[in-house]
């Protein structure tokens, strides 16, 4: 085959976007992905990859979230340097998630070593927050539209995805197939962020899948969250929000905003952004104008309509303030971070309330939490839970199933092929059956380690 795609991550998954293109003597790394969530999953995280870092001559991430990016700095660690492309937007985030990344697995790796909970002696992090520093230098950045030569005789341009700051679709034009990557694609309606550009050109499609079985409620995240705080607020409990810092904690802020300006929700409810991460991302919205549907006052907005909690011992002063209050704090599945901490502590009273604000992996805290479960392990130990567990519907960054198609058929025409990655099994084959039955094309759900032409 003259163009080949091996598929090392993002299939029959959510998490760990890599796909390998090759073709004659190069190599191309498209998404850079961490695994979370099913520990058989993460623990690929640890296995090399079945190329060597220095033979890849080039990276393209579609945007920022860890499980599209998260594994760069360890693939530059073990011996990558050549350049990794991504939009401005992308560049910026990175610069925030990647050493976040990096100080967290650190922070996870010492707090098991001092509890001993751990069945590597010493636990170590897969990365650390230098190498997540050391791979930044290598991003390049490129505008939405701007074509690109990563390798010789292979072309590159990024369309606008929408979902998050900087996420785009991608096309590469090599050895006469056009390819094109959606990344995640945004929802046509969304709160927050500008639709998705119609599909380009293609021979041969990849399309994410994470919402490929459902349909999003016809309600949206105010509809929801509004009577959600007002109950909270009436019982005085504290609302703990486990929120991704890229995306999802900027739309809880503006809704809760909008909450407030409406008189659906106390104006004095007090509100706290315990994330420098998610602080640092908030900050990027005034500059990148063109991605999202907020005006100069909601954007000032973003930044106060809630106390910043920077350091560690801001953090857990929070512990002695009485309810009622909002908390927002990462991660958005309760894989890690500040927001296990006050899991910990409220998540055992009634009166308290868990909002899970999207998309919840399977094997992920947030997921056992959304299940309904009694208990949640968190450090070693199992969290009784009796407070009231919400599940937001409406506040999910990604296309649900009739977008995805609605996307693909702006297509000029039918491609040859649409490989169906980026989620879970029966969500990867439900959305391959409509493309079948519904647009007639050929569609497959590769699965992981196999390699396909392109």
């Amino acid at each position: 085959m003259s163009v080949s795609i091996t598929f090392l991550g993002g299939a029959g998954t959510v998490t760990g976007s890599k796909y390998l293109v090759r073709h004659d003597r190069h190599t191309l790394l498209v998404d850079c992905g961490l695994f979370q969530g099913y520990k058989q999953l993460r623990l690929r995280n640890w296995t090399p990859l079945p190329v060597a870092p220095n033979q890849i001559d080039a990276v393209l991430l579609t945007h920022a979230h860890l499980d599209h990016s998260g594994y760069l700095p360890l693939l530059a660690r073990e011996g990558f340097h050549r350049k990794v492309w991504a939009t401005p937007g992308t560049q910026a985030l990175c610069k925030i998630l990647l050493p976040d990344s990096g100080h967290i697995q650190e922070e996870d790796a010492a707090y098991a070593n001092r509890h001993g909970f751990s069945k590597h002696a010493p636990a170590l992090p897969l990365y650390t927050r230098q190498d997540a520093l050391n791979c930044l230098s290598l991003i390049k950045p490129v505008d939405f539209g701007r074509s690109f030569e990563p390798i010789p005789e292979c072309r590159a341009t990024f369309h606008r995805a929408g979902h998050i700051l900087g996420a785009a679709s991608l096309l590469l034009e090599i050895a006469g197939r056009r390819i094109l990557f959606s990344g995640d694609l945004g929802r046509s309606d969304d709160f927050l962020m500008r639709a998705p550009e119609p599909a380009p050109q293609a021979d041969t499609v990849l399309v994410e899948s994470t919402y490929g079985d459902r349909l999003h409620p016809e309600e949206d995240v105010l509809a929801e969250l509004g009577p959600a705080l007002q109950r909270l607020a009436a019982r005085g409990g504290v609302a703990v929000l486990p929120v991704f810092a890229v995306g999802r904690a900027q739309e809880i802020l503006h809704a809760i905003d909008v909450l407030k300006q409406r008189g659906v929700i106390p104006a004095k409810l007090p509100v706290f952004l315990d994330s420098p991460m998610a602080i640092h991302t908030t900050n990027l919205f005034e500059h990148f104008p063109d991605e999202h549907k907020l005006d100069g006052r909601a954007v000032r907005a973003l930044t106060h309509s809630a106390t910043m909690v920077n350091t560690p011992d801001e953090s857990k002063a929070l512990a002695r303030r009485h309810g009622p209050m909002v908390i927002l704090a990462a991660s958005g599945m309760a894989t890690g971070g500040r927001v296990l901490h006050h899991l910990s502590l409220y998540a055992g009273n009634h009166r308290n309330m868990i909002i899970l604000t999207g998309y919840q992996a399977p094997g992920t805290r947030g997921a056992t939490l959304s299940s309904g479960a009694p208990s949640v392990r968190i450090h070693g130990r199992d969290v009784s839970v009796s407070a009231e567990v919400v599940q937001l519907q409406s506040a999910s960054a990604h296309a649900d199933a009739n977008q995805l198609e609605a996307w693909l058929r702006t297509l000029p025409s039918a491609p040859d092929q649409v490989y169906v990655v980026h989620g879970e099994a029966g969500a990867a084959d439900a959305l391959r059956m409509r493309i079948e039955h519904g647009l007639g094309w050929r569609a497959l759900v590769p699965e992981h380690g196999s390699t396909w032409p392109a």
